[in-house]
């Protein structure tokens, strides 16, 4: 299935139906006074979050919805049927937006929650509500009321505990694949990942979920590159893990990169807890080993951790470095949440 994180959609509810001008007519009845009936609400349209889905690929081909329209009153007193919803369902973690892009209608987080973003038209009522004891015989009734419609923006935001980052070929998903089930694409040249996955990860009797990200380069805030389109999944995640490749020209200066696309994107990434580990080195001598450690220890002004994918060097020690912030950030949300 092909991953689509973004989708415009256009919805329309369900239209109210009218309301009904009768008269009760039978034999031996006199004066059988209004029996129209009210019309049917329309069908809303809602959004729902569901189990089971990790992509909008459903609504690129599909990008209309429209709910039933309520039916019509009728003699005899009889109410017209209520039109039936138009439902979207939706992955975890889907934003839902105004056709501006900025306006947030709605965020999806949990399984089961539900927003109606359009409302069905009420029904119009028949002749027979304003009967009254001045008016025996009324001889008007409600048009429904009129559908609503508009256009909509769908973003899906991948809800994971950690995120990797890094620059492209820094080891993303060599390391994802190590570490958990994923199978991502791996191969020797830049932007392999297209489009983000995600790994469930389990150590120490834990598990928790990691997210690889397409590599980020110089200038990906300003589109180069596959630009910074997929960095909106890290936003929801708690520590990131910043990959750094030591095979490269300069370890320091390559971390300085991403985080000057991070802090250029905003939205709070640059002030998220960060794990810092300098890749592939299986394949460094150990002169540029040290070489290439201080120089990422003078950028980022701490230790990095030393780590190869590929021979297990340092990962033990990785996971259980995110798995103590991931900890860190449940319990502070925990506790902000109980107040």
């Amino acid at each position: 299935m092909k991953f689509l994180d973004e989708a415009k959609v256009y919805i329309q509810s369900g239209a109210g139906g009218n309301g009904c001008i009768s008269f009760r007519r039978e034999k031996f009845i006199e004066f059988g006074g209004p029996n129209g009936g009210d019309g049917g609400r329309g069908g809303d349209v809602i959004a729902e979050c569901v189990d089971g889905l990790n992509t909008l690929i459903d609504y690129r081909y599909q990008q209309h919805f429209k709910a039933k329209s309520g039916g019509n009153g009728m003699g005899k007193d009889r109410h017209g049927a209520n039109g039936p919803h138009a439902v979207l369902k939706v992955p975890v973690g889907t934003q839902i937006y105004d056709e501006d892009g900025e306006t947030l209608l709605a965020d999806l987080t949990e399984v089961g929650q539900r927003k109606v973003l359009a409302r069905g038209g009420n029904g119009g009522f028949g002749n027979a509500h304003f009967k009254s004891a001045t008016n025996q015989a009324p001889r008007h009734a409600n048009p429904g009321q009129p559908a609503e419609e508009r256009t909509i923006r769908l973003r899906l935001k991948l809800i994971a505990d950690a995120g990797l980052i890094g620059l492209p070929n820094a080891g993303k998903s060599t390391f994802l694949a190590t570490v958990s089930a994923a199978k991502p694409k791996i191969a020797d040249y830049p932007f392999t990942t297209l489009h983000p996955q995600l790994g469930v990860i389990r150590t120490d009797d834990r598990e928790f979920v990691l997210a690889d990200l397409p590599g980020l380069i110089e200038g990906a805030h300003e589109g180069i590159g596959l630009g910074d389109r997929f960095l909106g999944h890290t936003e929801r995640c708690r520590v990131l893990l910043h990959l750094v490749d030591g095979t490269g020209e300069h370890a320091g200066e390559a971390y300085k990169t991403v985080r000057a696309e991070l802090e250029a994107y905003g939205h709070g990434l640059a002030e998220k807890p960060e794990i810092v580990a300098l890749s592939k080195a299986d394949a460094l001598t150990p002169e540029m080993l040290k070489e290439q450690t201080a120089r990422l220890k003078r950028a980022v002004k701490k230790t990095p951790l030393i780590l190869s994918s590929a021979s297990g060097k340092g990962v033990p020690e990785t996971l259980r470095a995110l798995l103590t912030v991931i900890d860190a950030a449940r319990a502070v949300e925990e506790k902000a949440a109980s107040r």
